[in-house]
C-alpha cells in the first residue's frame, strides 16, 4: 500500500487545507494538460488518488487503520474513484487528459418512457382470465417525417460551431495555468447538426400524441395491484427512438355474491332450519355454473363446506383455488298455527320444553381465524 503522505510530502497530522495546498503543487508540476512533456502522469494519478483519500475524513480513518479505500479488494467501498472528478472539482468543466472529455455527438432518438394504464376487471376475469382491448393515449413515431424530425425532403445540417463533433474546447486559468476542457455545443446543444426546416406535423420532435388500442391478455390469479408488462408499447422517444413499455394496472371489482382471499372465494349459503336438521341436496350457482352441495343432517350455522378447484386460477401455476361454502341456518318467523304446534310436540319428544341456558364463546368468522392463524394466536 503506498505511503500516500509521503506522496503528497506531507505530515501524517497535516490539516486539510495543508494537504489541498501540496496537491495543487503536484498537479501543477504534473498535469498532462499544464506540464506537457515534462509531467509525470502517473505521479499526478497517484497523487490524486492519495487527495482523494486524506481529504475525506472517513477515508483518512480507514487508511489511517492500515486499509486503502481506494483498492479494489480494499474491504469498503471498493469501486475506485474518477480522476477528474478531483481535478474538475479545483476549476470546473468536464476537462480530461487531452482535453477531450466527451466522445462525440449526442444522438437525437433518445428512448421513450414507460406508460401506465389502469384497468377493471370482474371477478370472473381474474378467476379464468380474458382478453381486453385497451385504448391508450401515447406517444407514436411521427408518420410525416418518419421520426427524422425534418420536414419531408428535407434533412440536418452540419452545426457551423462544432464542425458535427457536438462538443466545443473552453480555455480557462486556474492556480494550475490554463486548462482545456471539452463541453456540448450550445449552437447544436451536442448533437453535432441542427434542423433547419422542422416537420410541421410534430413540430420537430419526432413524435406525436395518438390514441391506440392494445390487446392485453390477462392471465387467472391476477388481483387489484397486479401490473402486466408489455414490451416495446409504451411512449416512442423523441426523434422516434425506441418505445419504452406499458404497463397494465390491474383493478379488481367487488362481486355481489363472491369474495375472494388469495386464490380462494368465499360465498354464503342460506338454508332453512328443517334442511339443516334433516340433511338435503341443493344445486347453488358457482361461477363455473351450477353445482350440487351436499347439506348433511345436523349442519349447523358458519359450518363450512369447502369446494375443492372452484376458485381462483393460480397465477403463473397450474391449479385453482377452493370454493368455501358458509352455511347461514334459517329460523322461520312467520309460522302457522299448525307449524308452531308441530315444533312443540318436536320440542317435548327432545325434551327442549324448557330449555338450560348455556353461555358458550362467540363463533369467530372465517377471516377472523384466518386473521388469528397469520398473527400466531
Amino acid at each position: 500500500m503506498n505511503d500516500y503522505y509521503e506522496v503528497l510530502g506531507v505530515r501524517r497530522d497535516a490539516s486539510t487545507d495543508e494537504i489541498k495546498r501540496a496537491y495543487r503543487k503536484i498537479a501543477r508540476e504534473h498535469h498532462p494538460d499544464i506540464a506537457g512533456e515534462d509531467g509525470d502522469g502517473e505521479m499526478f494519478k497517484l497523487a490524486t488518488r492519495a487527495y482523494e483519500v486524506l481529504s475525506n475524513p472517513e477515508k483518512r480513518r480507514q487508511y489511517d487503520m492500515g486499509v486503502d479505500p481506494t483498492a479494489p479488494n480494499g474491504g469498503f467501498s471498493g469501486a475506485g474513484f474518477d480522476f477528474s472528478d478531483i481535478f474538475e472539482s479545483f476549476f470546473g468543466g468536464s476537462a480530461r487528459y487531452g482535453g477531450s472529455g466527451h466522445g462525440g455527438p449526442v444522438p437525437r432518438a433518445r428512448a421513450g418512457q414507460d406508460s401506465l394504464v389502469r384497468v377493471e376487471i370482474q371477478l370472473t376475469e381474474a378467476v379464468f382470465g380474458a382478453t381486453r382491448e385497451v385504448p391508450i393515449d401515447t406517444a407514436v413515431r411521427c408518420q410525416a417525417c418518419n421520426g427524422s424530425c425534418c420536414q419531408p425532403g428535407t434533412s440536418p445540417e452540419m452545426c457551423g460551431t462544432c464542425h458535427g463533433s457536438g462538443v466545443v474546447q473552453r480555455v480557462s486559468r486556474s492556480f494550475l495555468g490554463q486548462i482545456m476542457s471539452s463541453q456540448p455545443c450550445p449552437s447544436c446543444r451536442g448533437h453535432g447538426d441542427y434542423i433547419p426546416h422542422p416537420c410541421a406535423e410534430c413540430s420537430g420532435e419526432g413524435r406525436v400524441r395518438s390514441r391506440r388500442t392494445v390487446t392485453v391478455n390477462i392471465p387467472p390469479g391476477v388481483e387489484t395491484g397486479t401490473r402486466i408488462r408489455l414490451s416495446g408499447q409504451g411512449e416512442v422517444g423523441p426523434a422516434g427512438g425506441p418505445p419504452g413499455d406499458l404497463y397494465v394496472e390491474i383493478r379488481q371489482l367487488r362481486h355481489e355474491v363472491f369474495s375472494r382471499e388469495g386464490d380462494d372465494l368465499h360465498a354464503t349459503l342460506r338454508i332453512p332450519m328443517t334442511a339443516a336438521a334433516l340433511g338435503t341436496v341443493v344445486t347453488m350457482e358457482t361461477l363455473d355454473g351450477p353445482i350440487e352441495v351436499d347439506i348433511r343432517p345436523g349442519c349447523q350455522s358458519n359450518q363450512v363446506i369447502t369446494l375443492d378447484s372452484l376458485g381462483v386460477g393460480r397465477l403463473q401455476r397450474q391449479g385453482r383455488g377452493d370454493l368455501h361454502v358458509h352455511l347461514d341456518v334459517q329460523v322461520p318467523t312467520d309460522l302457522t298455527e299448525e307449524q308452531q304446534e308441530l315444533l312443540r310436540q318436536l320440542a317435548q319428544l327432545r325434551d327442549e320444553e324448557h330449555p338450560e341456558a348455556r353461555l358458550a364463546a362467540t363463533p369467530q368468522g372465517f377471516f377472523a381465524r384466518v386473521r388469528e392463524k397469520f398473527a400466531g394466536k
